[in-house]
């Protein structure tokens, strides 16, 4: 992931703002002692913080924080056998 992905001239939170719920994202942000990444589907994403469903619960996000972000595509299905 590219530090700051710029769409249209947009930064990371304006990118998170714009994007329809149910869209697959991930989003770095500042956390205390570095980075985390959210990786899930966006539920909500209002003037300040957005929420991502991700595997292990929701994350809500200061988009304050929000260092880089993008759409990622759905995750391959899982093997059976």
């Amino acid at each position: 992931m590219s530090r700051r992905p710029m769409i249209n001239g947009a930064g990371p939170a304006d990118f998170l703002r714009s994007v329809e719920p149910g869209t697959r994202v991930v989003a770095r942000h500042r956390v205390p002692g570095g980075f985390s990444d959210a990786l899930g589907y966006l539920r909500t994403c209002d003037g300040d913080e957005c929420e991502i469903d991700t595997r292990r619960g929701t994350v809500v996000v200061p988009l304050a924080n929000v260092v880089a972000a993008k759409q990622v595509p759905e995750p391959p299905a899982r093997r059976t056998g």
